[in-house]
């Protein structure tokens, strides 16, 4: 494999699906302050609100995602516009 290819602060991380609870070991330089075990070794960790793991289309579910009250937030805004 060819040496410095990749870019700087490029480590594993563990991306953890905060609607499945499903944990993911990948290579990133995203920035992230908190940490966490995985398969006994401590690493950074990055939470994402959707993967495969939850994401209807991979898991075949039929069911409706509301981040943080999209739709109550868009009601507010359509009532301050009238």
């Amino acid at each position: 494999m060819k040496k410095d290819i990749h870019p700087a602060g490029y480590r594993p991380v563990v991306f953890e699906d905060v609607a499945s609870g499903a944990a993911f070991l990948i290579g990133s330089t995203i920035a992230t302050t908190e940490t966490t075990k995985f398969e006994g070794k401590e690493y950074p960790k990055a939470s994402v609100e959707i993967s495969s793991k939850s994401h209807p289309f991979y898991t075949g579910e039929d069911r409706t995602l509301d981040k943080a009250g999209r739709v109550e937030r868009f009601k507010q805004r359509a009532a301050k516009k009238k």
